[in-house]
């Protein structure tokens, strides 16, 4: 009986002694800097490329959405276009995570940045410090001209001099931190220049580079890893689950005609619960939910996959 205290009592104090080294070292690897390249971006006053990046900032990529605290879906309704100030909690469990302030305030804003730092987060996530941000956002593949667009637009945005809170995380949010959070480039070699069309081509860029529809339409892990079929759906989005929108029999656009999802997608939101961000998709031009519609219906068609409870 004492032998087996004995062991028992070694076992424990060996298993305490493991926990705390863990605890050090996820301690340790809160601000692992990371090296990642400077896109050649520059902002333009060029007005064409301005209102460019207007237009994928407030439909395509719905930034309002996530960067503000007003109320987004009503103003861009009435067709106001919100300032990007910032500080939205979004509470994923692991942590609660507040949206930066994207205007060109000097102090908490994008005054503070210069346009290689600002352009490295949307397409590599470092920031400017080296720390690697949460992979919320798919824009890494964003083309060359899209993200100058981008650039070019955030810098004309008035300054909004208001602090966002830092991001506050679960002893399991500092694990995923430690050990999963990584930068996420490009997957291939970024474009100079994609012309908007309606080709399912376009349609792929959009879906996977400029819309985020795949961060929300296909299964992914705490570190934002996608490991479901790509668009089948299966997310937990704000407590409600993503719709399959493959071709397949089960998809929530199975049968939908071309001019039937271009009307869908005016309709705007239905479902006050809804995260889908409708009133942004819906300045979205004909052309380019033509091109979505297309990808769709060519990719693969698959099923849902099961729910994480």
């Amino acid at each position: 009986m004492k032998r087996i205290k004995k062991i028992a009592k070694r076992f424990v104090s060996g298993l305490l002694i493991l926990v705390i080294l863990l605890v050090v070292l996820i301690s340790m690897r809160q601000n692992l800097k990371f090296e990642a390249p400077y896109p050649d971006v520059r902002a333009s006053s060029d007005s064409n490329m301005i209102n460019r990046g207007r237009h994928i900032v407030f439909s395509q990529a719905h930034c309002a959405d996530c960067h503000s605290k007003q109320n987004a879906d009503s103003l861009l309704e009435l067709g106001i276009e919100p300032a990007l100030s910032g500080g939205r909690l979004f509470d994923v469990g692991i942590a609660k995570i507040y949206t930066p302030n994207l205007t060109s305030d000097s102090v908490y804003g994008l005054g503070r940045r210069t346009d290689g730092e600002i352009a490295r987060v949307i397409r590599y996530g470092v920031h400017a410090n080296g720390n690697a941000v949460l992979n919320f956002m798919g824009f890494a593949n964003m083309s060359d001209d899209d993200l100058t667009a981008v650039v070019s637009y955030l810098r004309t945005q008035k300054p909004v001099h208001e602090p966002v809170p830092s991001p506050e995380y679960s002893m399991m949010g500092k694990t995923v931190k430690a050990f999963l959070i990584k930068p996420v480039g490009p997957s291939h070699a970024v474009e100079k220049h994609i012309k908007p069309d309606s080709s399912i081509a376009y349609g792929e860029y959009m879906v996977t580079s400029t819309t985020n529809c795949a961060g929300c339409h296909t299964k992914r892990d705490l570190s934002g890893k996608f490991t479901g079929p790509l668009m089948a759906g299966g997310n937990n989005v704000e407590g409600l689950i993503s719709p399959n929108l493959t071709p397949d029999s089960s998809s929530r656009i199975f049968g939908w005609s071309e001019q039937t999802f271009i009307e869908r997608m005016r309709l705007g939101k239905i479902n006050p619960a809804s995260p889908m961000p409708w009133n942004s998709f819906k300045r979205m031009t004909d052309l380019e939910l033509k091109a979505i519609y297309r990808y769709l219906k060519s990719i693969p068609a698959a099923k849902t996959p099961a729910v994480d409870e």
